[in-house]
């Protein structure tokens, strides 16, 4: 259901040109990967032999005894199913080659030389290795059989979107990989077969050139590193193998271990084609010198989805799972907010923001927003005027927490009363007010809006929208009520994060030692937009999340569905994993169905919403990333859902 290709990579134990004990080791692995559904194996560079082997890689002996390894590896892996690639030298007519060889159940399905030889430091490749552009063949006899050979070869796991490239260590070292011209032909796993002693810090950049590969060819980028039992007469190698894809590390292996270790991620193939498709420019660079031409060698794998998969699913997938990252994160999205709206008063020439401040999340973010961005621009924080304009369902606990944040914050606050003039525009349209319906709640909205546009306007100032990005994509704002504003610096922000960007300011003294304890007294409230009556103790009893659903779960749909442009069936499997059986399949598909609905019948709000700031790697806005027409039928998707057991 997922699609997921599961690769790994494999550091065996080995002693330097002893071809018996390295494939013993070898064939071991293979089965333990088996075992696990591996579906591609990658060995590392020269595994058979060793890579320190120097010299001896001229005697006929080693040469002989790492083919005749492979054919014992051929023979002893008939019946396994999976592609498998390992490293050894080949000597064919007058030269000799770093290859990895790609087999499948006894078969080599082809060979591919490496490309770039270093050859300074303690490397010196080139006194052993003729580099790939050499080749004036393209196929030897090799354990038997006819063998495609090349670099310019990739293979085609059949009966699944993947298609696999070839590089060995150096290559992807150099300017231009030849994974970048692997890529722009269609390969979306790239496997590299390395051995590259290790240095102090060296793994750091190791892991950056691996990530950036992975980001630029927009693929799978999987990279088997040599381990500790290589020659150390020159230096050590630690096995630091990792799998990464679109720029993001799925998992890194321990580095310095003693013994034989196997690394294993699931690979989402169409994620990485869904991006693909996203980015126009990729292509580009196949006409502008990148066009190489490839064979594709197909391999009749059959692909099985395991029933747990390997792979972290997160369930708030904007933010980095590192703590201090996040951290990291919410003060660039405090930024970006805060610039745009700088950046919009300093262009309109207005020193003054107004906002209504309910004493919730959305508002309160917005008003720790405004006073950064009069910060920047040197302006006093009385000239942000904060509305407190309490309705007809606002509670104290509200009111005390607006009012709170607002003093602590030293701004100009003013209080209006919005229920006299909604009782008297129930009077001039005949609505009952004991009539607690949409026109009920919609009033108490425009009436607000009203209040602070004509203020701004009089103030000469500029009116702070407040919605964030759930709200936007499902619609739940009034429209020219709360949909409305002169800027919203929230429209970018999913409601989760507005929760994790308010936890993150209470944490820190940025805005003086009184704020914070706001800050966790909003956070404990439950969300609400309070347009109905509380009950007898004065709690709201409209909660957001009874209606729309738990936003934790429209922020995850909203992502997978906009940025992965994934199935609605994808979507609730990747949410089962991601939230550990939280929400039933049952549950799941009943709000991803509503969630569909609300996103497709409130397009028209989204298109025209106000300016804000693209806050996260997706926007809603049609000024900014999504680009829908406001009468597109939903019925496709639906149906799907509806098919989805």
């Amino acid at each position: 259901m997922l699609n997921l290709i599961r690769a790994a990579t494999a550091t065996p134990k080995l002693k330097i040109a002893n071809t018996d004990y390295n494939i013993t080791e070898v064939i071991k692995l293979t089965k333990e990967a088996h075992v696990q559904n591996v579906h591609v194996l990658t060995f590392t560079e020269l595994s058979i032999t060793g890579y320190n082997c120097e010299d001896l890689f001229f005697q006929s002996t080693l040469i002989k005894g790492a083919e005749d390894a492979l054919v014992q590896f051929l023979d002893t892996t008939k019946e396994v199913d999976m592609i498998v690639v390992i490293g050894l030298p080949i000597a064919a007519h007058n030269q000799l080659f770093n290859c990895a060889a790609v087999c499948h159940m006894g078969k080599i399905m082809g060979l591919v030389p490496k490309m770039y030889m270093p050859n300074s430091g303690e490397y010196g490749e080139r006194r052993w290795f003729s580099p790939a552009f050499d080749l004036t063949w393209d196929e030897i006899e090799l354990c038997g059989q006819l063998v495609p050979m090349g670099n310019d070869i990739l293979f085609k796991c059949m009966g699944t979107d993947a298609l696999i490239g070839v590089e060995i260590c150096q290559d992807i070292w150099e300017t231009i990989p030849p994974s970048s011209y692997q890529a722009l032909a269609g390969a979306n796993v790239i496997l590299n077969l390395t051995a590259a002693t290790e240095t102090a810090m060296k793994h750091n950049i190791r892991r950056s050139v691996v990530q950036n590969q992975s980001l630029k060819t927009i693929s799978a980028y999987v990279f088997a590193a040599s381990g500790v039992w290589e020659s150390s007469c020159g230096g050590v190698f630690s096995g630091h193998s990792m799998i990464c894809e679109n720029g993001a590390v799925l998992i890194e292996g321990k580095r310095f271990s003693l013994e034989s270790e196997l690394l294993i991620g699931d690979i989402d193939i169409e994620l990485i084609m869904n991006k693909r498709r996203r980015e126009n420019g990729y292509m580009a660079c196949h006409d502008n010198g990148g066009q190489r031409g490839y064979s594709i060698i197909e391999i009749p794998i059959k692909v099985c989805e395991p029933k747990k998969i390997i792979r972290h699913i997160s369930a708030n997938p904007y933010l980095p799972k590192d703590k201090s990252a996040q951290e990291s994160a919410c003060e660039d999205i405090f930024n970006i907010q805060s610039i745009g709206l700088m950046r919009r008063l300093a262009h309109v020439g207005a020193m003054k923001c107004v906002l209504g401040v309910s004493g919730g999340l959305d508002s309160t973010l917005a008003l720790l927003v405004s006073v950064k961005a009069m910060e920047l621009l040197g302006v006093g924080r009385e000239n942000i005027i904060g509305l407190v304009m309490p309705g007809f369902g606002t509670t104290n606990r509200s009111l005390e927490n607006a009012y709170a944040l607002m003093k602590n914050l030293g701004i100009t606050t003013r209080e209006i009363d919005i229920k006299p003039a909604c009782l008297q525009h129930f009077k001039d349209i005949g609505h009952d007010p004991n009539v607690y319906d949409i026109v009920f709640e919609n009033t108490q909205a425009r009436e607000r809006t009203q209040i602070a546009m004509d203020i701004a306007n009089k103030e000469s100032a500029i009116m702070v929208g407040t919605a964030n990005m759930s709200e936007i994509a499902l619609g739940f704002s009034t429209f020219g009520g709360d949909h409305m504003s002169m800027y919203n610096v929230n429209c970018g922000v999913p409601k989760t994060i507005v929760r994790t960007m308010a936890q993150w300011l209470a944490d820190t003294d940025m805005f003086g030692a009184d704020v914070p304890k706001t800050l966790k007294s909003i956070l404990e409230a439950p969300i609400s937009p309070e347009l109905l009556p509380p009950d007898e103790s004065g709690n709201t009893e409209q909660k957001t999340e009874e209606i729309v659903g738990p936003y934790e779960v429209i922020d995850f749909f909203m992502y997978h569905m906009i940025s992965s442009g994934f199935r609605p069936s994808k979507i609730i499997e990747l949410a089962l994993h991601a939230f550990g059986g939280e929400y039933s399949r049952k549950l799941l598909k009943i709000m991803l169905g509503n969630f569909y609905r609300r996103f497709f019948v409130n397009a028209y709000k989204r298109n025209c919403a106000p300016d804000g700031p693209k806050v996260m790697s997706i926007g809603l806005l049609s000024k900014g990333d999504l680009k829908m027409p406001s009468d597109v039928s939903y019925n496709l998707w639906l149906r799907e859902l509806e098919e989805y057991e």
